[in-house]
């Protein structure tokens, strides 16, 4: 790497991470891979960002944009004025830039509830319901029910390729009333993204309630080597107990989804 493009990239990175404080993550220093989270008007947006070698002296930092409340216009006219930053500060550190860009425009946008309150002087029959939005994302495979002292397991699958899948897909599954009311609804997902640097893998899990759940699932992917998959388990408790049985069905639910959509590793 140019020392003069590590010494502005260390500068950068160390004076990002002061300004955003908790908002910055790395995602792999080797890769130097790092995310920024940017909330406005209650819109949340993550920047995922790797700097190559070249940065800043001759090209952009490579980047990804995970908005799912933004549709797509929305999300076109963004990464067009992502680029105007970045053609008008040639050879300049920009990250700053981006993410203020970003945040500017999320100021700018109403918030995902104002049209729900200003829809409630009409009649019930006009309120937004999350069903009606057209939601295009992968395939989903409903796994099989597992039963048990009047609790059901549910596992839901998916072949991801980017944090916007796997947002498509939980926004996808919550159009379901059902799943929507779910005790709980935990996830994990795995995505392989190559680098000039080589493979990084992007991984993460959500127990929603169901302490330590999310991070079973999380490991389950990672044994079994799953790599572009999300897999949800869906749970209604039926106000017994099941104490570490849980565990167990959640981790059948989750196997069998996978065996089912085809995603299993042989």
């Amino acid at each position: 790497m140019d020392s003069d493009n590590l010494a502005k990239q260390i500068e950068e990175i160390e004076a990002l991470s002061s300004i955003y404080n908790e908002d910055w993550a790395t995602e792999s220093e080797n890769c130097r891979s790092y995310s920024i989270k940017i909330i406005e008007n209650k819109i949340e947006a993550i920047l995922y960002v790797t700097l190559p070698l070249e940065y800043p002296t001759s090209a952009p930092p490579k980047y990804e944009l995970s908005a799912p409340t933004l549709d797509r216009k929305a999300k076109e006219n963004l990464y067009k004025a992502l680029d105007e930053v970045y053609l008008q500060n040639i050879g300049e550190t920009i990250i700053f830039q981006w993410v203020e860009k970003i945040r500017e425009t999320l100021q700018s946008m109403k918030p995902p509830d104002a049209k729900q309150k200003k829809s409630e002087t009409k009649p019930a029959a006009l309120a937004i319901d999350l069903s009606e939005l057209q939601i295009n994302c992968p395939e989903i495979t409903h796994g099989e029910v597992i039963v048990d002292r009047k609790s059901h397991f549910q596992g839901h699958a998916a072949v991801v390729q980017s944090l916007n899948d796997v947002h498509a897909v939980l926004l996808k599954l919550k159009q379901n009333k059902k799943i929507l009311n779910a005790t709980h609804n935990m996830y994990a997902y795995r995505i392989e993204r190559k680098t000039d640097k080589g493979v990084i893998m992007l991984q993460d899990c959500d127990d929603d309630g169901e302490a330590h759940a999310g991070g079973r699932m999380l490991h389950l992917l990672q044994i079994m080597d799953q790599t572009n998959t999300l897999v949800v388990v869906s749970r209604w408790y039926g106000g017994v107990q099941l104490g570490p049985d849980r565990f167990r069905h959640i981790n059948n639910a989750a196997r069998q989804v996978l065996g089912q959509a085809g995603l299993l590793k042989k």
